[in-house]
């Protein structure tokens, strides 16, 4: 069973969750939908489903940059520095030192 739930009336009783599989919850004076509850029984499915889904995100966005990899090369003088050294090397070839 579903039900839809205003902010107030959850903030009031909490007890009207139980007995539901989910509770949608919107905020009945602007009308804008805030979030979903769902039952402990389907909680567990849920995390894993959630975990599917944002694993296969982050999947396909390293396939999406995969094949950049590797694709820069670093002249040798540039190798093995970080941060501000790296920097002033750079600025220092471009001025011609």
């Amino acid at each position: 069973m579903t039900m839809v739930v205003g902010m107030r009336e959850l903030a009031r009783n909490s007890n009207i969750l139980d007995g539901y599989d989910y509770i949608d919850v919107k905020d009945k004076k602007t009308n804008e939908y805030k979030g979903l509850f769902i039952s402990p029984k389907y909680a567990d499915e849920f995390k894993k489903f959630l975990e599917n889904k944002i694993s296969q995100e982050q999947q396909e966005k390293w396939e999406r940059i995969k094949p950049f990899i590797g694709s820069m090369e670093c002249e040798d003088r540039y190798k093995g520095l970080e941060g501000k050294k790296l920097m002033e090397e750079v600025a220092k070839a471009k001025c011609g030192l």
